[in-house]
């Protein structure tokens, strides 16, 4: 996959790829960066055939956005056969897996799957300039999720524990300050170099617990999916820590700390993250969500596992 930073090197990049009509998916906000043949303005969307009727004519997919854009896009992709670009505008990490979730209007989930043709990132740190804090901290918690998983998740190797301790050593030292100074182009870029390592640690090893009840908890309450990783990675942590202590100790040291788990609050109290309820999560649901989770991919790859009935203790310990 090519890699590039500079919103200039994008028509380098799709022409690299033979694009030269792509499709644009993205939300009102985001103009064209490039001449496109077409574009779909309605993120998130779970009408996939209607954009992939589009997208007809089109030679690739460009997706400039976040999570929900690029997700649908690679939705799209997969669907089509289109080779696809992202420009992201978050700290999502969406753009590193060929894997989607599916949600409608409202932020509900309708469905997922895989297989999109991923072809090229652009990084353009500007992008990030103006986004709310509440977004810039939860994304960041999501994409510091996929380093801490990345590292004790089953299918964890070399490559992705290098990715993921990078990834976890910049977004500790550089989401405070992005907070504390949101317009600081300097700190945007480092925050966005390590969601990319994080995204990187992602796609070589995969997803665990903490994703999977977060995916479980965004899908029924059409909730942000970065404000729910950043509620449910310490006690995930937490349950870990008997089979994994070694490699959390490693995620602590990338962090500057000796208390991971406490560090990962902190850095989520940035975005006033810290409980289930103040997301507005009713209490006498938390079993079905469960269920669910413990049926998710994240959940079969913990290196621990965990029943129905221990991940409701999980989600109750943090409601």
């Amino acid at each position: 996959m090519i890699v590039r930073w500079g919103l200039g090197e994008l028509e380098g990049v799709l022409s690299e790829l033979g694009v030269g009509d792509p499709f644009l998916v993205a939300s009102p906000r985001w103009d064209a960066p490039v001449e496109v043949i077409g574009e779909w303005r309605e993120v998130p969307s779970h009408r996939i055939a209607d954009v992939a009727s589009a997208a007809s004519g089109a030679d690739g997919i460009l997706a400039v956005g976040g999570g929900s854009a690029i997700d649908l896009a690679k939705a799209i992709s997969a669907e089509t056969g289109l080779p696809l670009v992202s420009v992201p505008t978050t700290y999502s990490g969406a753009e590193w897996t060929p894997s989607f979730g599916i949600r409608d209007l409202g932020r509900r989930m309708r469905g997922g799957g895989s297989g999109a043709r991923l072809a090229g990132i652009v990084y353009e740190p500007e992008l990030t300039l103006g986004l709310p804090r509440a977004v810039t901290v939860g994304t960041a918690m999501n994409a510091l999720d996929h380093s801490a998983e990345a590292l004790y998740v089953e299918g964890r190797n070399e490559e992705g524990d290098r990715e993921a301790l990078t990834g976890a050593s910049l977004i500790g030292q550089w989401l405070p300050r992005v907070v504390e100074t949101p317009d600081d182009l300097e700190a945007r870029r480092a925050l966005l170099e390590g969601a990319g390592h994080a995204g990187a640690a992602l796609a070589s090893a995969g997803l665990g617990l903490a994703h999977a009840m977060a995916q479980a908890l965004g899908g029924r309450f059409g909730l942000p999916h970065g404000a729910l990783n950043a509620i449910t990675l310490p006690p995930a942590l937490r349950f870990n820590e008997p089979v994994a202590s070694a490699e959390i100790a490693r995620f602590g040291d990338a962090l500057g700390t000796d208390d991971p788990i406490g560090r990962v609050q902190e850095l989520a109290l940035l975005g006033g993250y810290k409980r289930l309820r103040d997301l507005g999560v009713p209490e006498d649901e938390l079993t079905e969500v469960a269920e669910a989770a413990a049926g998710r991919p994240g959940a079969r790859a913990n290196p621990r596992p965990a029943t129905p009935s221990q991940i409701s203790d999980l989600l109750s310990s943090v409601y």
